[in-house]
C-alpha cells in the first residue's frame, strides 16, 4: 500500500511539470532532483492531512512556476540552494525530532545535506557563487511565516503536519 502511494506521489508530482518547456528548465525542474527528499518527507507523514484540515494555513510563496522559470540559471540555483537550507533549518530543530521518527529524520536530514552539497558543486563548477541577497532574503521572510505558525501552533501535530504538506508542495513545483 505505501509504495503505491508513494508512485501516486510521485505521478501527481510530474503532471506538475509543465510539458513543451526548454531542455534546461526541464533539467532544473526534473523530478528526480527532489524525489529522494519528496519520498522521505511523504513518508515522515504521521497524522492524516484530512485529519487536520482546519489547521490549513496560507503560507504566501512568493514565487510561482513561471516567475521561477524566468529566473537565470545562477539564481534558479541559488533559489534552490536557499530552500533547501531553510527545509533543512525546518526539520533539524530539537522540537521536530520530538516529533518524528529519528531515523527518518535523520535520512531526510542526510539528504537534504546530500542536495545541498551537489548545488554547491553545480555552482563551483560553473563559477558562480550562491549569494543571492533579494531571494534569500523573501525566502527567509517566507520561512518565518511558517516559524511563526508552528509557534502559534504550539507545534502540534496537526501544525507539522501542514507544513510538512507545504514543503513537499514547494519541492514539488522546484
Amino acid at each position: 500500500m505505501a509504495q503505491i502511494s508513494v508512485w501516486l506521489v510521485a505521478g501527481v508530482m510530474l503532471c506538475s511539470i509543465p510539458a513543451g518547456s526548454l531542455e534546461e528548465d526541464i533539467r532544473w525542474l526534473d523530478i528526480r532532483n527532489n524525489k529522494e527528499v519528496l519520498i522521505l518527507l511523504y513518508h515522515l507523514q504521521r497524522t492524516p492531512p484530512y485529519l487536520c484540515l482546519d489547521d490549513r494555513n496560507n503560507f504566501n510563496f512568493p514565487w510561482n512556476l513561471e516567475t521561477i522559470l524566468k529566473m537565470k540559471k545562477t539564481q534558479r540555483t541559488c533559489f534552490r540552494h536557499v530552500i533547501l537550507t531553510q527545509i533543512l533549518y525546518v526539520f533539524a530543530t530539537r522540537r521536530s525530532f520530538a516529533e518524528w521518527d529519528h531515523s527518518r529524520l535523520s535520512e531526510l536530514i542526510s539528504s537534504l545535506h546530500q542536495r545541498l552539497g551537489d548545488l554547491e558543486d553545480e555552482a563551483k563548477k560553473e563559477g558562480n557563487n550562491l549569494a543571492c541577497p533579494n531571494l534569500g532574503r523573501l525566502i527567509r521572510k517566507y520561512f518565518q511565516g511558517i516559524y511563526k505558525y508552528l509557534k502559534e501552533k504550539k507545534y502540534s501535530s496537526c501544525g507539522w503536519e501542514v507544513v510538512l504538506v507545504e514543503m513537499m508542495r514547494r519541492l514539488g513545483k522546484m
